[in-house]
């Protein structure tokens, strides 16, 4: 067994740069154990592959003790297509991208271009990239798409931040209640917004899945609360830290905003070096079911796997000149959106956000640049910054 010696995602150098360290992780071994969290963890692109698309590992859930507690936590969770795997999964991803395949996500485009111009017209010379367009731009694409009221965003955001972070390791007491009490508020608020949109249908997907589900071939009203949750958390707390974590590799690489602003290499391409480079999900985890050889180790059933996206994003064996931020990358296979039967269902939708947000930026500031420092998140499973002051 190849075991872990150092590693330390609490360690302020590595929130500020993880891949030094990463990067020493592949070196010790595409497969290795970290005792502390009795996990093994996937460090290159192939063997990061290997488990999302093996059905030997599944996405298992486990209740968060104590459990009366963290009822409301838990039953989000418990309900939601992430936290599911066959047949329950393979029912609630069917009726999800049956809904999803309904042309929404193309109705959106329209309606995401005249919000990005509206909103790059109202900015200054100087603002923060996250809080003035960044953060509020997602929530209210998917609060259309889903059809939600926009003017609830912030609560939508807050709730979301409250729950996300129970991603990250070695949870304290206060994370724990923060997210209770989101998740109480969150579901009591979609559980208002199902019965608005029952008695008062739309063209959104919230209208199509109440549909679904009253024509009694759709989810149970635990599944469509959680499924409308997980698409409000999943539909602009990944895309908040995608866009700033790579519009500030843009800011720090002038040659290659340079090649972006002049037209030299495509928005659409470069979006994907946006993903890959700076990985907003940089682990994801799995649990093996049966005994599974992995990268000629065996992982034994009940043994978990996390996933390490921003490692095998950076693999050289799989990327040339793997740390470097290269706006025309082309090929570029990154696991950004995931792998497997829990490929991100929005993943279009992210890429027609991304790019039209993107461009709508550039076209009205082609030539911003950093006014300070931007402080990191605290956080890395969820990589992201704080803020990103910048002036035109």
């Amino acid at each position: 067994m190849s075991t872990l010696t150092t590693f330390d995602p609490t360690d302020a150098d590595f929130l500020r740069d993880p891949y030094p360290a990463l990067a020493d992780l592949r070196r010790q071994g595409s497969l290795v154990w970290h005792e502390p969290w009795s996990t093994w963890l996937a460090t290159d692109h192939a063997t990061v592959g290997a488990v999302l698309k093996n059905r030997a590992f599944g996405r298992l859930w486990h209740d968060w003790e104590p459990v009366e507690e963290m009822e409301p936590f838990n039953t989000l969770h418990r309900n939601q297509l992430m936290e599911n795997e066959p047949p329950a999964h393979t029912r609630m991803r069917r009726l999800l991208a049956g809904a999803f395949g309904r042309g929404h996500v193309e109705r959106m485009r329209p309606r995401i271009e005249s919000l990005a111009a509206d909103m790059v017209a109202a900015l200054p010379e100087q603002f923060d990239v996250l809080a003035d367009y960044a953060e509020p731009m997602p929530v209210y694409v998917i609060c259309d798409l889903l059809g939600v009221p926009r003017e609830d965003h912030e609560d939508l955001r807050r709730w979301s931040q409250a729950i996300v972070h129970m991603y990250e390791k070695d949870i304290d007491e206060a994370t724990k209640a923060e997210a209770i009490e989101a998740s109480t508020a969150f579901a009591d608020y979609v559980r208002e917004v199902i019965a608005m949109r029952r008695a008062q249908p739309g063209e959104d997907l919230v209208s199509d899945l109440i549909a679904e589900t009253d024509a009694g071939k759709g989810f149970t009203d635990d599944e469509l609360v959680a499924t409308v949750v997980l698409l409000l958390n999943a539909g602009h707390e990944a895309s908040v830290n995608t866009f700033g974590n790579g519009f500030h590799a843009l800011l720090t690489h002038r040659d290659q905003l340079a090649r972006v602003t002049s037209g030299e290499v495509p928005i659409d391409l470069a979006l994907e070096e946006l993903i890959r480079f700076d990985a907003p999900l940089q682990l994801f985890e799995r649990t093996a079911t049966k005994d599974v050889e992995v990268a000629g180790q065996l992982v034994t059933a009940g043994q978990k796997v996390a996933c390490l996206m921003g490692s095998a994003n950076r693999d050289a064996a799989v990327f040339e000149d793997a740390d470097t931020f290269d706006v025309g990358r082309d090929p570029n296979p990154h696991v950004g959106f995931g792998l497997g039967i829990h490929f991100c269902l929005g993943a279009p939708l992210a890429r027609l956000e991304l790019g039209i947000t993107l461009r709508a930026l550039l076209d009205r500031f082609p030539d911003l640049v950093l006014a300070g420092e931007s402080p990191r998140r605290p956080t890395w499973v969820l990589r992201g910054y704080e803020s990103i002051q910048v002036s035109a």
